[in-house]
């Protein structure tokens, strides 16, 4: 079997097609848990873009070993030499640059003829070859290109030296035997394809991108490009998930090996949803709440007389196990250390005892403490963010329009109180908030959801706040959602600092 590698590009395609500014502490630990999960490429962003992004990409590219890390290029010489520099301490460098390639985006987009494409194409290869040996080049809108052109551009690249070619479907046009096809039609018409890997690189937005992906595996593509949960551009990316498990499950049908940990998918798209403040829906492939949820009691009896009856695959080899033991109050650390280290935790000896002390409040709130509410306890910062934390907090209300709200917080070792007056607890919780911290922001989302089960469920609450043109995620998680909806602001607010 041939290998797939698997090119993750969330902290790319994912990061900036959300419109979020997620800092260097937090691009680093979605990062670390790719490496944990095994993709072999991690497009780390887009240097040239903006200082913020070159210096994400510079870190990353220092701190991860083990895995090449990618940076994005327009076929700009500029554009080459800032991601050449940011990438200079990775380990294993590659440089993706390109161009658009289809007749509407040459001739309206790029105001360029098929020629001077293909020439500053091969430049821009060329002058990228002149700092890595690694370099992807990717044709823009492929899906909608002329195919004789197509195979031309994609020879000259690889005769300048290009080591991977990505023929994305970038506005999700294709279908899944319109896409094999072109695969195929490459793989037999260009001369030299065998000095190249082809790259596959599918949006969502006709619902096809994992079964085009699947389709242009089949037709020898060897790298799967990416993003968890799907994220991405207008409808998102192909979610890797899903078609590393399609994978897994017919691994004869695709004859391709994928050097992927399974077992880290479930952890990974917990943690990404966290960060991003992404939900993952409740219906979502392989990593939704009830991708293995059984409620017919016909499909019920089956599962319990055999598994495979209604399950393809089993839960746990994505990292979602089956553990019958019950956390309450009289669970010792050791008991809730083995259940998070079942669901994905690990590495966590040095704040275990305060994630205990967080666990005995929570388990003398609801009594039984569900996987789900250790979830939201592990993705809650706690009190404590970033130098901020909430010490006291009330609110009032006297109907849907009229409400008070006062609040204590700790900012840098000094407390400050203050109070204001809103349509709702919630709105005057934030401007009594915004009456401490005086930072100049816009609320631009905010979403309450319950996380668990019970009369004391955890709610946890996501915000979304702009600051100097970037929109930045805060998440809190409580019993008491008015708690949560400060946490979440107080945490939004905390990484503010990023942008100082």
């Amino acid at each position: 079997m041939r290998k797939l590698y698997i090119f993750d590009t969330t902290l790319r395609d994912g990061e900036q097609s959300l419109g979020i500014t997620l800092n260097v502490k937090e691009k680093l630990a979605i990062g670390r848990q790719l490496v944990k999960l095994g993709v072999d490429i991690i497009e780390a962003g887009f240097p040239a873009s903006s200082p913020g992004d070159f210096e994400s990409v510079k870190t990353i590219a220092k701190e991860l070993k083990g895995v090449t890390i990618c940076g994005l290029t327009r076929a700009v010489q500029k554009d080459i030499d800032v991601c050449a520099e940011a990438l200079k301490e990775a380990e294993r460098p590659r440089i993706h640059t390109g161009i658009a390639v289809s007749p509407v985006h040459m001739a309206k987009k790029l105001n360029k003829t098929p020629q001077e494409v293909i020439e500053t194409a091969v430049r821009a290869v060329k002058h990228a070859k002149k700092y890595v040996h690694d370099v992807e080049f990717y044709a823009e809108d492929a899906s909608r290109s002329e195919r004789d052109f197509l195979v031309d551009i994609i020879t000259k690249v690889i005769d300048a030296g290009a080591t991977v070619v990505n023929i994305p479907d970038t506005v999700g046009y294709s279908t899944p035997w319109q896409y094999g096809d072109l695969i195929a039609h490459l793989v037999n018409n260009v001369r030299n394809i065998d000095r190249a890997i082809i790259s596959i690189h599918c949006h969502n937005d006709l619902g096809m991108a994992t079964a085009n992906s699947l389709a242009g595996i089949r037709a020898g593509a060897s790298q799967l490009e990416g993003t968890i949960n799907g994220i991405g551009e207008r409808a998102g990316n192909t979610s890797l998930e899903e078609v590393i498990m399609a994978i897994y499950s017919q691994k004869a049908l695709y004859g391709v090996d994928v050097n992927i940990n399974t077992r880290e998918i479930a952890a990974t798209s917990r943690l990404v949803s966290r960060i991003t403040g992404v939900a993952v829906p409740n219906h979502k492939a392989i990593v939704g709440a009830n991708a293995f949820m059984h409620a017919s009691g016909i499909h019920q009896d089956g599962v319990l007389k055999q598994r495979d009856t209604y399950e393809i695959i089993d839960p746990e080899v994505v990292g979602f196990p089956r553990s019958m033991i019950v956390l309450s109050a009289r669970s010792g650390r050791h008991a809730l250390k083995y259940r998070l280290e079942e669901l994905g935790y690990n590495n966590i000896e040095d704040s275990l005892d305060e994630i205990y002390a967080r666990f005995l409040n929570l388990a003398d709130l609801k009594g039984e403490v569900f996987d789900e509410d250790l979830h939201a306890l592990m993705g809650n910062a706690g009190k404590e963010v970033n130098g901020m934390s909430i010490k006291q907090l009330s609110v009032t209300s006297h109907g849907a329009a009229n409400a008070a709200a006062t609040i204590t917080l700790e900012v840098n070792g000094e407390l400050y109180s203050d109070a204001a007056c809103g349509d709702g607890p919630v709105d005057a919780l934030f401007k009594a908030v915004d009456r401490i911290v005086g930072k100049p922001v816009q609320l631009e989302d905010f979403a309450l959801k319950s996380v668990s089960r019970g009369s004391e469920a955890m709610g946890d609450a996501t915000v979304k706040i702009r600051y100097k043109n970037s929109l930045v995620v805060g998440r809190g998680v409580s019993t008491d959602i008015f708690e949560a909806s400060a946490l979440a602001y107080v945490n939004a607010l905390s990484k503010t600092r990023y942008l100082d």
